[in-house]
């Protein structure tokens, strides 16, 4: 609701929340919620009057395509996920287009109405290798020194921080040069550690730098993150939040890692099993290679642009 109009588009809320688990006030609200997001969506498309209803998962999708698709304007969904969300696989009934990101998905959807895509990515991380000499400089690390990039998502993710903080004696003893973005809200908390090989960031505003500077990434397996991460083509360990809907970052990593394309690290067994995943990963340049190369081939490139083909043939085989 906030970067939307801040990219200089007019946005709509509805008022619609997931359900929850257990039974609480919030499910009770629900049968009202959702009356009042179809109506707002009937009254939304009435006036915007769109060719085409895109979404992509998520409770917020699911009452403006359903009224979209009772009023025979062709919709289109993306599933970013390995695993559909709940919202996704009910839409896929009525919906006439489905964009995935990875293989298998006729476990969720019709197999006749799924393309597989992939998921958008920043441009910008197309050609990374030739950034390295000016990654390097910008972050004034060294050239011979192995460099590992830490991601926790622009908030953070409290265990991979907390991870990173206790083996920090360790990255100092191995001459290990760290970038890590501990993300805005434990900024606090983690400022002080920068030292002489490692940077703590709130937030990397040069991702294709950070990318680029990077011989080893360490990294949460949200579904953008995942896609991007491919397209980076570095040797990556997974640490997937358990703490999301229906598992999905732990079935993201999963699908990379049963690739041999990167390096599962369930978040229960970090603490005791990191330092010898990130001793062995360090010491084996083949391996390092194998994992970037296995990773890169996974990468879909062209995603937005075949995103955008589906929608422009669903739009003009309306016309």
């Amino acid at each position: 609701m906030q970067k939307v109009p801040q990219a200089g588009y007019t946005i709509k809320g509805l008022w619609i929340a997931g359900l929850q688990r257990s039974f609480t006030f919030k499910n009770a609200l629900f049968p009202f919620k959702l009356i009042s997001s179809l109506w707002a969506s009937k009254t939304i498309i009435k006036s915007f009057k769109p060719d085409i209803a895109i979404g992509t998962g998520g409770y917020a999708s699911a009452p403006l395509l359903k009224m979209a698709s009772l009023r025979g304007i062709p919709c289109l969904i993306q599933e970013q996920n390995s695993h559909a969300g709940i919202t996704n696989k009910w839409l896929g009934k009525h919906v006439q287009s489905i964009c995935t990101a990875y293989d298998a998905m006729d476990r969720f959807f019709p197999a006749n109405k799924i393309y597989l895509t992939g998921n958008p990515v920043r441009q910008d991380l197309l050609n990374i290798t030739r950034d390295t000499s000016q990654a390097l400089s910008f972050f004034k690390l060294k050239a011979k020194a192995k460099t590992i990039l830490v991601l926790g998502g622009s908030l953070g993710a409290k265990k991979i921080n907390e991870l990173i903080d206790a083996h920090l004696p360790y990255f100092n003893k191995n001459e290990v040069q760290v970038l890590w973005q501990c993300g805005k809200i434990y900024s606090r908390g983690y400022q002080n550690r920068t030292q002489r090989n490692i940077q703590v960031h709130p937030f990397i505003n040069r991702m294709d730098l950070a990318y680029a500077a990077a011989d080893i990434i360490i990294s949460r397996a949200g579904a953008l993150s995942v896609s991007e991460l491919c397209l980076v083509g570095k040797p990556v360990i997974f640490i997937p939040s358990p703490n999301v809907a229906e598992d999905h970052q732990t079935k993201n990593a999963l699908s990379i890692s049963q690739n041999n394309a990167a390096i599962l690290l369930h978040e229960k067994d970090a603490q005791e099993q990191f330092q010898t995943i990130i001793d062995d990963l360090l010491t084996d340049t083949k391996k390092q290679k194998q994992l970037g190369a296995a990773i890169l081939a996974l990468a879909k490139p062209d995603a937005t642009k075949d995103i955008v083909d589906q929608i422009e043939k669903l739009i003009h085989h309306k016309l």
